[in-house]
């Protein structure tokens, strides 16, 4: 047992090593992480001779939970809205015409069966939403027309259409005479959406109704990922598709503590990331690989060059697309640790002698090549097609907002005889580039009944939450927050992001309807930061990150009771 627990701790450490490395060669570091798996496999220095296709499926697919789930989590919503209908036709239609083509070039170039045609071009449909996210990210690559959210929600979401395709095309093969396949994909569709809805809504529920001790809000919303992808799958509906939703939904609410749970998930995720990629690795026989390289090398070129573009460009030329970016969105379609682990899956169905290809080696060539190629170049085609923008920050595009956003919150008391005590807040002079986005004020016992009374109520220190507007009266013994720029965060304060559409552009900021006890506290305007007035007209476009005042039964106080 020792020795499997340090050299899993070496493994880890060696891909977080290969991760920092990797930014400085420019090579993905998922490709590193497959690459110390084959390092450390049957082939190579520890000859390691794991060949447990069952087993490596359902660890895999556990690792694929999470990062589906984490890959609509991850997605900004309010960014990726204005794309997300051509994402959508994208990761489903794009999906099955990409294996269509591949499908009939395999048949005539390959010359394998047309049933085999298809379950290639199936594993290898989707994209590679881990590949993509961690390029974008390392690389901070700023693309024009909202292209990273594109390739972000299709990346995040196509994996559940490669796998029905690959689930009726293996049924097809092992003889099910007695398939039923519309019923097969009805049911796919209808569980995963419908488990994943209901599974979101119930869970964003519990999390804005019940208070948790520090760390069981991202334990909780680890089961409901587990949850959303058991429970779908059991009654044979789409787990995958079902974890994304629910990741999606969740990830895009407003929920307390939130910034906890992006930087739990971010680690899961990274982690589920290095065993998978080190696991497809550690099976993978390198030895294998030269008998199907000549074909892998065909296939990778008939998806490059062929089946991805022909896809992208008739879809989204539709939408009237510019060539640049049809360009890079075809390139951009990486192949990943999914397409490895559905060819894992088919083999281990259908059986690896009874097979007319070798799957998992075909298509493990072909991934490799894809990161490698695609995944490293990606940056520079982004550059040379002219795509990438100094106006739109791709980390702005991921629901990890919290760790962007430039602002700071100040907080103090107003004593005795200062000169605001008794002002209305339209009366005062503010510092430069501060807002005041709550006021807390002492409660005051019901009936008359004093200081005793509050000691035994245990209400001595107990403020209420108000969000203040121009008519505010301030008073002595009153703590005030005000914002301002620069990052610090605040226990208790809550915030989330808005676009102004065209029905609130042009309005000042005074008239927009805000729910109450919400506050505009920043617009961002392009690279610019504003601290907003009243009188401080929208325009179309701008991001607004509103405050909301917490409901003070179940807030964490900004100023804890003081202990007797």
């Amino acid at each position: 047992m020792e020795v499997v627990l340090l050299f899993a701790a070496l493994v880890i450490i060696a891909c977080i090593l290969f991760n920092k490395l990797s930014d400085r060669i420019g090579v993905p570091a998922l490709l590193a992480f497959i690459l110390l798996g084959m390092v450390c496999g049957v082939d190579g220095i520890f000859h390691i001779d794991f060949d447990n296709f069952p087993a490596a499926e359902n660890a895999a697919t556990v690792a694929l939970i999470f990062i589906m789930f984490y890959g609509g989590f991850g997605t900004n919503w309010a960014a990726a809205r204005r794309v997300a209908g051509r994402a959508v036709i994208l990761s489903t239609a794009g999906v099955v015409l990409t294996a269509s083509v591949t499908a009939v070039l395999c048949r005539y170039l390959l010359r394998v069966s047309w049933v085999y045609g298809f379950l290639i071009g199936s594993v290898l449909a989707s994209t590679d939403a881990a590949s993509v996210f961690s390029i974008l990210r390392s690389k901070r690559l700023n693309l024009k027309d909202n292209t990273a959210s594109l390739l972000e929600v299709e990346s995040g979401s196509n994996d559940p259409a490669a796998y029905m395709m690959t689930v009726v095309v293996t049924a097809l093969i092992t003889g099910s005479g007695e398939l039923n396949i519309p019923l097969l994909l009805i049911k796919q569709i209808a569980f995963g959406v419908g488990f994943g809805v209901i599974l979101a809504l119930a869970g964003r529920t519990f999390l804005n109704r019940f208070s948790f001790s520090p760390g069981f809000a991202a334990i909780f919303v680890l089961a409901m990922a587990l949850l959303s992808y058991a429970l779908p799958a059991f009654f044979g509906g789409n787990g995958f598709l079902s974890a994304y939703l629910v990741g999606l939904i969740v990830g895009n609410s407003d929920l307390p503590k939130k910034r906890e749970l992006v930087h739990f998930f971010d680690g899961i995720t990274g982690l589920m990331q290095m065993v998978l990629f080190f696991l497809l690795g550690l099976l993978c026989t390198p030895s294998q690989l030269p008998k199907v390289l000549p074909e892998a090398l065909a296939v990778a070129l008939i998806l490059t060059v062929a089946a991805r573009p022909a896809a992208v460009t008739a879809l989204l030329l539709p939408f009237g697309a510019r060539h640049p970016q049809r360009a890079l969105v075809s390139w951009a379609g990486l192949r990943g640790a999914a397409s490895i682990v559905f060819a894992v899956m088919a083999t281990t169905r259908i059986g690896a002698a009874n097979m007319e290809v070798d799957i998992f080696s075909l298509v493990f060539s072909v991934v490799i090549f894809s990161i490698l190629l695609q995944g490293t170049l990606l940056p520079k085609v982004a550059e040379r097609t002219g795509m990438i923008g100094g106006d739109e920050d791709v980390m702005r595009t991921f629901n990890d907002y919290s760790a962007e956003t430039p602002v700071q919150f100040i907080q103090f008391e107003v004593p005795e005889q200062h000169k605001w005590a008794g002002r209305k807040l339209r009366d005062m002079t503010l510092p430069p580039d501060t807002l005041l986005v709550l006021l807390q004020r002492k409660k005051q016992p019901a009936g008359g009944a004093g200081e005793k009374a509050l000691r035994k109520l245990h209400l001595r220190e107990s403020y209420e939450n108000i969000a203040p507007n121009g008519d505010t009266v301030i008073l002595a013994g009153d703590r005030l927050t005000l914002s301002a720029k620069t990052p610090v965060q605040i226990q208790g304060v809550r915030l989330r992001e808005q676009f102004v559409d065209a029905r609130s552009a042009g309005k000042p900021v005074s008239a927009l309807p805000l729910p109450a006890g919400e506050l505009i506290i920043l617009i961002e305007r392009g690279s610019e930061v504003i601290i907003p007035k009243g009188n401080t007209t929208l325009r179309r476009g701008d991001k607004l990150v509103l405050y909301r005042a917490e409901d003070a039964r179940r807030a964490e106080s900004l100023f804890p009771a003081k202990k007797e």
